[in-house]
């Protein structure tokens, strides 16, 4: 087991070359969002952006994709018709992904979920469209409620996070852990990853890494990073590593390390007013130390 540190950074960042092309730091795709939900796609895309890659493409029901355009152009949206993401979308879904790896010669990857909602309908597409895709995923917020039944099998042994918080752990896996001391929750975390054959990062005042084998720590964060968003922006930011080259157990240490360290920082200056959007504007202080 591994406390994690800065070191994670110089690891995952070394120099650009003079001749660097565009998407050999990576594409990513952002799916998520609903009719009431908009802003947790586009903080996973800027998250993602603020720590390098190179582009982002948000896929989002209508209204949340118009919504999220205008929030500035940096932000490049795909809508869907709708409120929701539903069973129709699914082709568009894998044909739009094939894309964006084929476009980036496979430096690319996805993050799903954040603000799409738990309706039925979505979460039955969205477990399909997860056992159809091989690319690098984090599988965030409404898409872990998805994982049910047959999903979780065929998922198995895929280049996947998966960043729930507590409660959404208990929907994964069936264990509660709010009440279990800190050893109890790393042994609960690494069998459970093992199980699926997954990365699983679990949030929290410590966060709890686990590929099954290997069990990472990150200490570094904020009470104050309890405000809505924060989740988002840390999914952004694993996305944003495993479409670099990332492998999953150190983007996920990587993305904890970054998020929560600049989480600490604002919150060492704002304390109560935090705001998720704040962490964003933070990461390239912490990422310049490098």
């Amino acid at each position: 087991m591994e406390k994690i540190n800065s070191k994670i950074l110089k690891e995952i960042y070394k120099q650009k070359p003079k001749d660097a092309k565009k998407y050999d730091t990576g594409f990513m795709l952002v799916i998520g969002g609903s009719k009431f939900y908009s802003g947790a796609p586009a903080l996973s895309a800027l998250g993602a952006y603020k720590t390098g890659v190179d582009m982002v493409h948000i896929i989002a029901p209508e209204r949340a994709a118009n919504i999220i355009a205008s929030f500035q152009p940096d932000l490049a949206t795909y809508d869907l018709s709708g409120e929701r993401v539903e069973e129709k979308h699914l082709s568009t879904l894998l044909s739009l992904t094939q894309g964006a790896d084929e476009s980036a010669h496979t430096k690319s990857a996805v993050v799903v979920g954040g603000g799409m909602g738990r309706s039925e309908k979505t979460k039955k597409v969205i477990g399909e469209y997860l056992t159809q895709v091989t690319m690098p995923t984090v599988i965030d917020a409404d898409a872990i409620y998805s994982l049910r039944g047959k999903v979780k099998e065929k998922i198995q042994d895929k280049n996947f996070i998966i960043t729930p918080h507590s409660y959404e752990f208990y929907i994964l896996t069936g264990r509660k852990i709010n009440q279990k001391d800190q050893k109890e929750k790393i042994e609960i975390v690494k069998e459970e990853a093992k199980k699926l054959d997954l990365t699983i990062l679990l949030k929290g005042g410590t966060d709890i890494i686990s590929d099954g084998e290997k069990v990472a720590l990150n200490e570094a964060g904020s009470p104050y990073m309890t405000v809505g968003g924060t989740g988002d922006i840390l999914a952004g930011i694993a996305g944003s590593l495993l479409a670099r080259g990332v492998e999953p157990f150190k983007a996920a240490c990587g993305a904890a390390f970054i998020n929560g360290t600049a989480g600490k920082k604002v919150g060492e200056k704002l304390g109560e007013s935090l705001m998720a959007s704040d962490i964003l504007d933070e990461i390239p202080n912490i990422l310049s130390n490098n």
